[in-house]
């Protein structure tokens, strides 16, 4: 073995205690997850629109200004300018306060969590199925909540986890399937996995239960991220910087 190749983490190491990012790939993850659940919320129950994928629903505003049935124009508007308000706020803290990236992260996922509680509560309060009004206020703290996190995950710049749209991270996996490390095309293909759990696992809660159960499980997934942020924020280390 090279001194190169045994200077290069595990898969394992990778994600929990990575040299250039710490735990950063593995807490991505678990937002990578909760944006699948996230966005399961919103394309059952508040009228097809996506709150974390911008691509889809600019599409989606398409759809429905041409007249096609089951589109929300009101809920995918909201959602875009939520989307954008939330990477907006989230861009103007960034160049005006001076974190680490330990602190970005955990005040980036505060503020989403925040957001989530705000749609949990008036998902609970108006209850099964969701009215129109409503939808449309869910999709924007939602999208505000996907905004600051773009914004954030694009700051901390960890390679093939945007926690949010798999285009590139799929394109990355097949075009470099036979140069790239296999610790590199294994974490391509965990976001992708993440992703999916996500989705699925907030589709059956939709289906089963209900959207507000989704969301609980999204509000404590963030919790989750933010208390393992938390902790890492109080020690120094170099991938803070």
């Amino acid at each position: 073995m090279t001194e190169a190749a045994a200077d290069r983490p595990g898969l394992w190491r990778g994600l929990v205690d990575d040299p250039k990012h710490g735990p950063l790939p593995a807490l991505l993850m678990v937002l990578t997850v909760t944006t699948g659940v996230v966005d399961a919320v919103s394309i059952l129950s508040l009228g097809r629109v996506f709150v974390a994928n911008m691509t889809g629903n600019v599409v989606f505003v398409g759809l429905a200004l041409a007249g096609s049935k089951g589109f929300s124009l009101a809920a995918s508007l909201s959602a875009l300018g939520g989307f954008l308000l939330g990477a907006l706020g989230g861009g103007w803290a960034i160049r005006r306060l001076d974190l680490n990236r330990a602190q970005l992260l955990r005040n980036g996922v505060a503020f989403e969590l925040g957001c989530l509680v705000i749609a949990l509560v008036v998902a609970g309060a108006v209850g099964t199925p969701i009215s129109s009004d409503a939808a449309d206020a869910i999709a924007a703290a939602l999208a505000i909540a996907l905004g600051i996190q773009n914004a954030v995950v694009r700051q901390l710049a960890v390679p093939d986890l945007t926690t949010t749209v798999l285009t590139m991270t799929l394109t990355g996996f097949a075009a470099d399937i036979k140069t790239a490390r296999r610790e590199v095309l294994a974490r391509r293909i965990l976001a992708v996995l993440a992703m999916f759990a996500g989705a699925a696992i907030g589709a059956l809660i939709v289906i089963r239960v209900n959207a507000s159960a989704a969301l609980g499980l999204a509000c404590f997934l963030f919790a989750v991220t933010l208390s393992a942020i938390s902790a890492s924020a109080r020690l120094a280390a170099d991938w803070q910087e």
